[in-house]
């Protein structure tokens, strides 16, 4: 099984797009820090998402830079040399799931720039609309 869940926050606005066959697509990417003994000095693994269809639509819509957001879903790993000759790695996730875990500060509280709820996150789930339906 290749399933991820992280928890960061968008390092840019998200993208989104239509595919020729006109099926929404948003991209965005999302810094997840790393736990480390020297606080003065943090890092990041950053992972670029990808979402589809009635997911894309809602994320391109109430996403933004600094967001903080869980997202679950497959992983895979993209490799690219870049001009200079330097080899390169990105982390690449498709989003199945996408939770809204408040705004770009905290203080803002979970209802900001965010879909309409009872206080709860907010979790999207992708829905596979060329599946049949089992009933």
């Amino acid at each position: 099984m290749n399933k991820l869940i992280i928890i960061g926050r968008l390092t840019r606005d998200p993208e989104t797009r239509s595919t020729q066959s006109g099926i929404p697509v948003c991209t965005f990417s999302v810094a997840v820090n790393r736990r480390k003994k020297d606080a003065d000095h943090p890092e990041a693994d950053f992972f670029r998402v990808t979402a589809w269809r009635q997911l894309a639509e809602i994320c391109g819509k109430y996403l933004e830079k600094g967001r903080r957001v869980s997202v679950s879903g497959p992983v895979s790993v993209s490799t690219y040399t870049t001009q200079n000759g330097e080899y390169r790695a990105q982390m690449e996730m498709t989003a199945e799931d996408v939770e809204f875990l408040g705004g770009k500060d905290e203080s803002e509280g979970a209802g900001d720039a965010a879909p309409p709820s009872d206080g709860n996150p907010v979790v999207l789930t992708a829905v596979d609309d060329d599946e049949p339906l089992p009933f």
